[in-house]
C-alpha cells in the first residue's frame, strides 16, 4: 500500500497546492493544473493507496475560495476509485 502525505500549510496559493499534490503524487508532466486535471490524475490512484490531507483548516484560511473545491475533488475521486482518504484539520 502507497501512503501519500499532503499538508495544506504548504499550499499558500493555488499554485503551491498544485505543486504540492503533483509531486507528491507524482502526477505525470502532462497534469493540467486545474480542477478537472486534478479529478482526472486522482481518478488513476490505486484503489490501494491512502491520502492523508493534514492541516486542510490552513488550506480553508490560504485558499478560502477553492479549499472547498479542492478537497471535494479528492473525496469525490476517493468515493470513485476506493483510495483512503483521511482528513485533519
Amino acid at each position: 500500500m502507497k501512503v501519500f502525505l499532503l499538508d495544506g500549510k504548504d499550499m499558500t496559493s493555488l499554485d503551491a497546492a498544485y505543486d504540492v499534490i503533483s509531486r507528491e503524487l507524482s502526477f505525470p508532466e502532462y497534469f493540467g493544473r486545474n480542477l478537472d486535471a486534478l479529478y482526472d490524475c486522482l481518478t488513476e490512484l490505486s484503489s490501494e493507496a491512502t491520502v492523508v490531507f493534514v492541516n486542510t483548516a490552513i488550506l480553508e484560511e490560504n485558499l478560502p475560495e477553492k479549499a472547498d473545491a479542492v478537497l471535494d475533488c479528492f473525496r469525490d475521486a476517493s468515493m470513485e476509485v476506493g483510495f483512503s482518504l483521511r482528513e485533519k484539520r
